[in-house]
């Protein structure tokens, strides 16, 4: 789309310093490595200091251009420093930035935004409640809001999910890597498997499949030998982030929440990441026929990278009272502002439509990287939410992680920016601002098909040599 060239900074990756990171790039990961604490993770894997960024590009302080295929971990759904919603934030830090949870114009016009863009037949059995500026803190009401409501105390969550690091979303995150430290967290949370079919633990696949998963599930509700008691809550992804950018088989959400709704299990869609226009619908869950009790958001709702998050949940479940879950920075004013400049935005633009087609074509051009590549093993995704496995072989599906790490170091030094994730981090997981250009498209497609080449010449001859190719 022609009109949307203007939201950017430049529409190609630029390179500039002789190598990377730039001489003043390193002078402040430097400084950086020295007064901030050690848990610094993104600047590890893409060593830059960044100095400004408009739409989908990034510059760092030695004036290169990356392409951002990362959107600030699924955030920047509007690009970055988008003039069209800076508009509204700007009018909104004059008149009021803090109110608590007080009633503001602004606010309860968000609301109904929020419930409009629902399908029509549900939208009035729900309503919205805002929790702290993190996801995580979206998390933690929700399960919060479940045992209420239930009066239980389990949750059972979904092998490959990721929901946030405090400490009630963190136990229903599946990464060993994240809880390994920590003798307990919040207790009785159960884990099942999701709908992997690349990787199905059942050893089926998407044509064999006859919803195993789905059956295991049911089973463990079912039997009272399962060593589970019935819980408060399930709380899955639509479509896995972290975990691989797994899309479910179609049909898997809707037997999944007919089961729990079954045994009166609360159904919790986290769509942090996933929402927000991410996969072309207002929610990834509006692509299939199940309707969850509660929906977690965050992320791209903030449009520009301002910090929000909360809950939509069915009226029906309503069952905390005045002060049951209260926070200083609930409803952030300027960040509300941000939203409604958003959701504008991706109305007079039709973002939702355009987000759909721009990820089919991306997914398009990377399945013919698919076919001549020995290591790709799979390309899924929906949208602008896309992810690439890497293996060593195709047929027995080992993951590579080594292949996937050099190339992202390959991709770097060319000017494209993704981040990595997976059950084995050999997943390439793009999650690029909604409005990237096609233009932008072909240069990170161009930038991805160079480094594959560098990353061939030391990959493929071991390869060959192992599994005698001729």
């Amino acid at each position: 789309m022609e009109l949307l060239k203007k939201y950017h900074l430049s529409e190609c990756a630029k390179i500039v310093s002789s190598s990377l990171p730039g001489e003043k790039s390193k002078v402040l990961l430097k400084l950086q490595s020295e007064i901030e604490g050690s848990v610094v993770s993104y600047p590890k894997n893409m060593p830059i200091a960044i100095k400004r960024a408009k739409g989908s590009i990034i510059e760092d302080v030695d004036g290169n251009h990356f392409i951002d295929f990362f959107g600030g971990c699924g955030v920047l759904n509007v690009g970055h420093g988008n003039e069209y919603v800076l508009d509204y934030v700007k009018e909104q830090q004059v008149e009021l930035i803090h109110a608590l949870d007080f009633p503001t114009e602004n606010k309860l016009i968000l609301i109904q935004l929020i419930l409009k863009k629902l399908p029509a037949e549900i939208q009035d059995e729900y309503k919205v409640s805002f929790g702290g500026p993190t996801g995580s803190d979206a998390i933690e009401a929700a399960i919060k809001l479940a045992k209420i409501k239930t009066g239980r105390d389990g949750i059972i969550a979904f092998t490959g999910g990721y929901h946030g690091m405090t400490s009630g979303a963190l136990a229903v995150t599946s990464d060993t890597f994240f809880r390994n430290k920590f003798t307990s967290l919040i207790p009785n949370i159960s884990f099942v498997p999701y709908s992997y079919c690349y990787r199905c633990p059942f050893n089926k696949n998407s044509n064999s499949c006859d919803f195993e998963c789905v059956s295991h599930f049911e089973w463990i509700l079912d039997t009272a030998h399962s060593g589970i008691v019935a819980p408060a809550a399930i709380i899955l992804e639509p479509l896995q982030g972290e975990g691989g950018n797994i899309v479910p088989k179609d049909g898997y959400l809707e037997r999944i929440v007919e089961v729990a709704h079954k045994h009166g299990v609360i159904v919790i869609f986290d769509e942090v990441q996933s929402g927000f226009f991410r996969t072309g619908r207002f929610l990834e869950f509006m692509n299939t026929n199940a309707v969850p009790d509660i929906i977690t958001f965050s992320k791209g709702f903030g449009g520009i990278g301002f910090p929000i998050s909360g809950l939509i949940y069915k009226k029906n479940i309503e069952a905390w009272k005045s002060a049951d879950h209260i926070g200083t920075f609930r409803c952030n004013q300027v960040s509300i502002a941000a939203a409604r400049g958003a959701f504008d935005f991706i109305e007079e633009y039709d973002i939702e439509k355009y987000a759909q087609s721009i990820g089919d074509y991306l997914i398009e051009k990377l399945r013919t990287l698919e076919t001549d590549n020995p290591f790709i093993g799979d390309v899924r995704g929906k949208g602008m939410m896309i992810g690439i496995e890497f293996v060593k072989d195709k047929t027995t599906k080992e993951p590579f992680p080594e292949y996937l790490k050099k190339l992202r170091q390959e991709c770097f030094q060319r000017g494209l920016l993704f981040e990595v994730g997976g059950h084995y981090k050999n997943v390439m997981r793009l999650i690029p601002p909604l409005i990237t250009t096609q233009n932008i498209v072909e240069s990170a497609i161009e930038i991805i098909k160079e480094s594959i080449i560098v990353c061939m010449e030391e990959y493929l001859e071991p390869a060959l040599e192992k599994n005698k190719i001729i």
